[in-house]
C-alpha cells in the first residue's frame, strides 16, 4: 500500500501520511465533511505522494444489472472532471460504504458488493487510471478488494478507528474540519415530513392555496404582485425565525417548523415555484439574513409533503445555494443532490450542482445577485426583461456550466446526460408512458402554475 499525503489546513502547509487501508477509511468522512451511507465514493490521486484531489459520490444502484454502467460513468465523470481542474489523476481510490440491514453481516454486504468494485476497478484500468486501493466499509469494519494478504487484511475485516481518536481527526479539528454526522442524518433534516395529521394539515394547506394561486400567476401584472407578496412573507418569516430563542442543533428544525403555519408555508412553497421569485429569493445568500434564510429553505422544503414532493426542489435549490455560498459544501451537494431527485430537470439545481462540484467560486454568482437586487431597487416594481433572470446570469461568467452526467437518484439507479439549459428554460413534460407518479388534481393545478413565467427557449434533450 502506498503513502498518501494529505494536505488539510487552509494554506497547504499541513501534510497528513496516511500508510495504509485504516487511515484511508479514518480520513474518508473528512474528505467528504459527513460519513457516507450507501455511497460509492470515489477519490482521484495526483504525483508521487498521492495528494487527494476531486472525489465524487453516489448512492449505490440496488440492482446488480447497473453496475456495469453506473461503474463506466463514474470513472469518466471522475477522470474528465480532473483533467478540467487539476490535470489527470495518476490514481483512484475506491470506498464502498453499506451497513447490512442487521447490523452484523457486514462480510456479506463486502462479498455483495465485490463484483461492483471489480467493475468499478476495471472501469478505471479502461483510461488508464490503476485503483490503488479499493475499500468496502460495512458494520464498523472495512476490508480491502485489492490486498490478499489475509495477515493485514483478514476475511473478518478490520475494526474501523473510534472517531475523533486518530491522527487525521486531531488534524482536521486543528484546520478547522468538521464532520457533520451522516448522509442520512443530513438527509432527514431536508426530507418531507412523515407524521400523519402534520402531512394532512400540510396538503391540504398546499391544495387551497394551488387553485387561488394559478389564475394570478397567468396574469402578467399579478404575478407580479404575486412575487412581491411572495417576497414579503418570506421576509417576516425569516425574522421571526432570527427572532425566535437559539436551540440546541437536534430541536433546532422541530422549533423552525413550530413558527411557521401551514398556510403561510404553502403561499410561499407554491410563490417560489416561479423563477423570477426564486431569483429573487436567492439574494438572501451572504451575511446575517443567510442562516436564517437557510433555515426558511429547509422547513419550507419539509412541508413539500404528498404530491407536492416535486415542489421541493425550489427549496432545496436555494437551501443548497446559501450552503454554498456560506462555505459549506458538504451540506451545500446534499441539498442539491435531493433537489435533483425532486426533480431532475431543475436547472438551476444542474447548475449549481455542476458548479459546486467543480470547485467553482460562487463570488461570480453572487455578483450576478447583488446586481439584479440593485436593478430591482432603482426600478422597483419593473418586470425582467427577456432573458434577464437571475438564472441565466450564472451563465455569463467566464467558465462554462455543464449537466453533472451523473448524480444520486432516488433509487439508486442513473440518468443519462442532457443538454444544458438556462435556468429560467421550461422544463418538459414527462412523456407518454413515463412511470413518474402523477399527483391529484389541485396538485396538478399547482405544479402547472410553477411552470409559468418560465421564459426561454426549449433546448433539446440528448438522451
Amino acid at each position: 500500500m502506498n503513502k498518501h499525503h494529505e494536505s488539510t489546513g487552509p494554506a497547504g502547509d499541513q501534510q497528513i501520511t496516511l500508510r495504509g487501508p485504516a487511515d484511508l477509511a479514518d480520513a474518508l468522512p473528512y474528505l467528504m465533511g459527513f460519513y457516507p451511507n450507501d455511497s460509492v465514493v470515489m477519490v482521484a490521486l495526483h504525483g508521487g505522494q498521492g495528494r487527494f484531489g476531486g472525489r465524487l459520490r453516489l448512492g449505490i444502484p440496488q440492482a446488480p444489472g447497473e453496475w456495469g454502467p453506473v461503474a463506466d460513468q463514474l470513472a469518466e465523470c471522475l477522470v474528465s472532471g480532473s483533467e478540467r481542474r487539476e490535470g489527470r489523476p495518476d490514481a483512484i481510490v475506491i470506498f464502498l460504504c453499506q451497513d447490512s440491514p442487521d447490523g452484523e453481516s457486514g462480510r456479506l454486504t463486502m462479498e455483495r458488493l465485490r463484483p461492483f468494485a471489480q467493475r468499478l476497478r476495471t472501469a478505471c484500468g479502461a483510461l488508464d487510471v490503476p485503483v490503488l486501493e479499493a475499500l468496502c466499509l460495512s458494520d464498523g469494519r472495512y476490508w480491502s478488494y485489492c490486498c490478499p494478504d489475509p495477515r493485514c487484511c483478514p476475511d473478518q475485516g478490520n475494526p474501523l478507528a473510534m472517531p475523533g481518536t486518530t491522527v487525521m481527526a486531531a488534524a482536521a479539528t486543528y484546520a478547522g474540519v468538521h464532520v457533520r454526522g451522516t448522509l442520512r442524518e443530513m438527509e432527514a433534516r431536508l426530507q418531507p415530513w412523515r407524521t400523519p395529521a402534520a402531512v394532512r394539515a400540510q396538503e391540504k394547506a398546499l391544495d387551497t392555496a394551488g387553485p387561488e394561486l394559478l389564475p394570478r400567476l397567468l396574469d402578467e401584472r399579478a404575478r407580479r404582485e404575486v412575487t412581491a407578496e411572495t417576497l414579503r412573507l418570506a421576509r417576516r418569516l425569516m425574522d421571526r425565525i432570527e427572532d425566535a430563542q437559539p436551540a440546541p442543533p437536534a430541536l433546532a428544525d422541530a422549533g423552525d417548523d413550530q413558527l411557521i403555519g401551514s398556510d403561510e408555508a404553502a403561499a410561499v412553497i407554491l410563490g417560489l415555484q416561479d423563477r423570477e421569485t426564486r431569483d429573487k429569493a436567492a439574494a438572501w445568500m451572504e451575511g446575517p439574513e443567510a442562516q436564517s434564510a437557510l433555515r426558511l429553505w429547509r422547513t419550507l422544503a419539509r412541508r413539500c409533503v404528498g404530491p407536492y414532493g416535486e415542489h421541493a426542489a425550489a427549496p432545496l435549490t436555494l437551501a443548497g445555494w446559501v450552503s454554498w455560498s456560506t462555505g459549506d459544501e458538504p451540506g451545500a451537494r446534499v441539498a442539491l443532490s435531493l433537489a435533483l431527485r425532486a426533480d431532475p430537470d431543475y436547472t438551476f439545481a444542474q447548475l449549481l450542482h455542476r458548479a459546486c462540484n467543480e470547485g467553482l467560486d460562487p463570488e461570480a454568482l453572487r455578483r450576478c445577485l447583488r446586481e439584479a437586487a440593485d436593478a430591482d431597487e432603482e426600478q422597483p416594481g419593473a418586470d425582467a426583461e427577456e432573458g434577464e433572470a437571475v438564472g441565466t446570469g450564472i451563465d455569463r461568467g467566464t467558465t462554462p456550466l455543464h449537466v453533472r452526467k451523473v448524480r444520486a437518484l432516488p433509487d439508486g439507479g442513473r440518468r443519462r446526460a442532457r443538454a444544458l439549459r438556462p435556468p429560467g428554460a421550461e422544463r418538459h413534460q414527462a412523456s407518454p408512458g413515463s412511470t413518474r407518479s402523477r399527483a391529484p388534481a389541485p396538485g396538478r393545478r399547482a405544479r402547472d402554475a410553477r411552470r409559468y413565467g418560465r421564459r426561454g427557449s426549449r433546448a433539446r434533450r440528448h438522451d
